[in-house]
């Protein structure tokens, strides 16, 4: 495994005359949970797809086990869920986990036990035999985890994805992200609920295009001298608590 997962270095991202991305440093690590904290707006989603080689740097460089994506032959080795739901509607679960574990070179011995696991973590194995198109949001982006998990990528990129997932199904899939972080894999997880937050290894901040803070979140409580992450944020952002 590369000792750095990924590797933002002064990352910069315009679209227009707007500068999205303004200067972006830090890491994720093999074995690290890293989450992407910020407002709807604050370039969370955009330094994931700069990340990926899905939007082109303006400036500055990101690598993906020190390589620049996007790079086919490293796509095997990632686990991606984005923020909308890329689904086959047409198509059952099961049709579209076994699609995509063909598209991602599992071997045919291996792909029924593979989707019987993803499908459990997420809570889906009684719902595999129904169209995609009869599922609701939630159930939708249980599926996309499921088929980010397939494989056990080394590196799981995350856009919101527990989204419109019941509490008591949060708690099963951080379990699973606990198990693939002790397995010395690596996730980048961007979330907007604050709970959550308190469960990674490092936070990174993101206001405006800027990280305003990248360390544990012990530290960061610390560094604020608040109790949650959440007035981490806010105090950052310089509401006054």
């Amino acid at each position: 495994m590369s000792s750095t997962s990924i590797s933002l270095n002064h990352l910069v991202k315009q679209f227009g005359k707007q500068t999205v991305l303004k200067d972006i440093n830090f890491t994720v690590s093999p074995g690290q949970i890293v989450g992407l904290i910020g407002p709807s707006g604050a370039g969370k989603s955009t330094i994931i797809k700069t990340t990926l080689g899905m939007e082109v740097a303006d400036g500055g460089s990101a690598t993906v086990f020190n390589q620049v994506m996007p790079n086919r032959k490293l796509l095997s080795r990632i686990g991606y869920m984005a923020q909308t739901d890329a689904l086959y509607g047409s198509l059952s679960g099961q049709e579209n986990l076994m699609f995509f574990a063909q598209m991602k070179g599992l071997k045919k011995q291996t792909i029924h036990a593979e989707i019987a696991h993803v499908a459990e973590v997420v809570d889906l194995t009684t719902d595999l035999n129904k169209r995609v198109s009869s599922y609701s949001g939630g159930m939708m982006r249980r599926l996309s985890l499921a088929i980010a998990l397939l494989g056990s990528p080394e590196l799981l990129i995350l856009d919101e994805p527990t989204v419109g997932i019941d509490p008591a199904l949060r708690r099963q899939i951080w379990k699973e992200l606990n198990t693939i972080r002790h397995e010395n894999r690596s996730i980048l997880i961007t979330t907007h609920v604050m709970d959550e937050a308190e469960l990674v290894d490092e936070v990174a901040l993101i206001l405006n295009g800027k990280v305003m803070a990248f360390d544990s979140p012990a530290a960061l409580k610390k560094q604020y001298q608040v109790n949650s992450i959440e007035d981490v944020f806010l105090k950052a952002e310089g509401v006054q608590l």
